[in-house]
């Protein structure tokens, strides 16, 4: 089997941000709605056993560890208000849904991943999410991640070309270069080819030495970059422990990966279709359903 797991929080901006304002700010459920339809889209193209994870508030236990990690704050309320709708929706269709917490969806994401790829009976685990943070999950060509926009597969070789480290690296290279998204600055003079090119030599911040005389690389800037480093080391091991994606949430998946059959829609899914105008949903989620 094929297990594909879906970033519901990354797939609700997404279509939010595909509409026209107008639409977006008018429309109740127009993003759930491109949600839905998008899940749809993924079972008829052949997946049969899909998890969806989602961030049923934005903020985490990672909002304790550094004050300007992200928050809900500036989500437009027309965007916020589809946080449950959406939950809601995808379970009336019969997937998997990990609503999140205490924890991010990413968590639920990468928990998911790894329990999956233990199973002999799993052939390949598909993260559909072209977020970089979940590209530390990718493990050789058994568990990829999909950017469904593209249809570009990664696998351990596509994120070496991509980042220039491989994915066990990826929490320490966003640790020196910062991550935006999540809010956390990395440290100061790192940018992306001197993180990548001294990861690619020592893999973690640990291994890394404090001068730059011992380092084994060859590294423009590397005095003030390893002086950046020397004074910054608390913040950057902080920062990787920001970006590293726990593969240990409890009640993900933990009735093995058969649980995540999809076995067709179930009853609320036509109450939920009426209140987002998707007729089109209703009609194709029973269309698709298996026999």
């Amino acid at each position: 089997m094929q297990v594909h797991l879906v970033d519901g929080t990354y797939e609700l901006f997404r279509h939010h941000m595909a509409l026209p304002s107008k639409v977006a700010e008018s429309s109740r459920g127009a993003a759930t709605r491109g949600v839905l339809r998008s899940v749809l889209d993924l079972l008829a193209g052949g997946a049969t056993h899909v998890g969806v994870a989602t961030d049923t508030v934005i903020e985490s236990f990672r909002n304790d560890l550094w004050p300007g990690y992200k928050t809900g704050a500036g989500i437009e309320p027309a965007l916020l208000a589809q946080f449950p709708l959406v939950e809601e929706a995808l379970v009336a269709l019969g997937v998997t849904v990990w609503g999140m917490v205490e924890v991010e969806a990413d968590d639920a994401l990468a928990t998911a991943a790894a329990r999956a790829a233990a199973d002999p009976r799993v052939e390949r685990v598909v993260v559909c999410t072209p977020d970089k943070d979940l590209a530390q999950c990718v493990v050789d060509a058994r568990v990829v991640q999909l950017d469904r926009r593209t249809g570009r597969v990664r696998d351990a070789e596509g994120v070496r070309e991509r980042f220039g480290v491989p994915p066990a690296s990826i929490p320490d290279f966003l640790a020196l270069v910062g991550d935006a998204a999540d809010g956390f600055p990395g440290l100061p003079r790192w940018g992306a080819k001197g993180a990548a090119a001294v990861l690619a030599r020592y893999g973690r911040l640990e291994r890394i030495p404090d001068a730059a005389a011992d380092w084994d690389v060859a590294v423009r800037g590397a005095a003030r970059l390893a002086e950046t480093l020397r004074a910054g080391r608390a913040d950057a091991e902080l920062f990787r422990h920001l970006a590293t994606l726990r593969d240990d949430v409890p009640g993900v998946l933990e009735d093995g990966p058969q649980a995540l059959e999809w076995r067709g829609p179930g009853d609320g899914l036509e109450e939920v279709c009426r209140r987002i105008d998707a007729p089109d949903a209703l009609v194709r989620a029973r269309e698709l359903a298996p026999a």
